[in-house]
């Protein structure tokens, strides 16, 4: 199957970001969605031509991560923005769960931020554990590399050097408050609903991994 890029004309307009530099990252954007198309075409005929054992093939396995990461996380980052964003709720579960998980919601958010302003480039997260239900923030160089196995993206910003250098040059911090004020928070409550309801169907007595409980 083919994937396409996702539309987020809907951002353009973005207070704190300027259309230049988000039409540069949507651009980017597309080229993940494109290169993941092209590793999977890849693929098929490698294998139909029996090639699996080439290094080559093992090479470009490697590199698919990086291309499909780079394509979701995208897609996650764009999608939890918004020109007019539902800012955090009390009532929300998922403002709630970061309350339970963090003590209050201005400690996580002054955790979130400290994680943002690391040195180096990467991708700050909020996901939810699955197996223990709990939250983290996660910080992540690479595409590919650091991810918590088993848990689900909740909130995620891009702070690779693309996202913001062209509006901010080396004032990250500026861009990390130009994000908080963009985030919509109804997007990351439905993202936070949506992981927990995963946890609510599994079969009683077995955890998500298979173990019995």
């Amino acid at each position: 199957m083919n994937y396409e890029a996702k539309n987020f004309d809907s951002i353009l307009g973005l207070p704190g970001l300027s259309d230049k530099l988000l039409s540069n990252h949507l651009g980017l954007y597309a080229g993940y969605v494109a290169n993941t198309n092209k590793l999977m075409e890849i693929f098929e005929k490698m294998q139909k031509e029996e090639k699996m054992a080439l290094p080559e093939y093992a090479e470009l396995k490697r590199r698919f991560g990086w291309e499909w990461n780079g394509m979701r996380l995208h897609e996650y980052y764009f999608g939890n923005l918004s020109v007019a964003p539902q800012k955090a709720d009390e009532g929300f579960a998922s403002v709630m769960q970061i309350k339970k998980d963090f003590g209050t919601f201005s400690d996580w958010e002054k955790d979130f931020r400290a994680t943002a302003a690391m040195r180096g480039i990467g991708w700050v997260i909020l996901c939810f554990d699955l197996a223990t239900q709990k939250l983290f923030n996660i910080w992540i160089n690479e595409h590919d590399g650091g991810h918590l196995a088993g848990a689900q993206p909740i909130l995620v910003m891009d702070v690779f050097e693309h996202a913001y250098m062209l509006d901010y040059g080396t004032k990250k911090a500026d861009y990390i408050s130009a994000f908080m004020n963009a985030v919509d928070w109804k997007v990351v409550g439905d993202r936070y609903d949506w992981a927990t309801k995963i946890q609510d169907v599994r079969p009683k007595g077995i955890d998500h991994i298979g173990c019995r409980c």
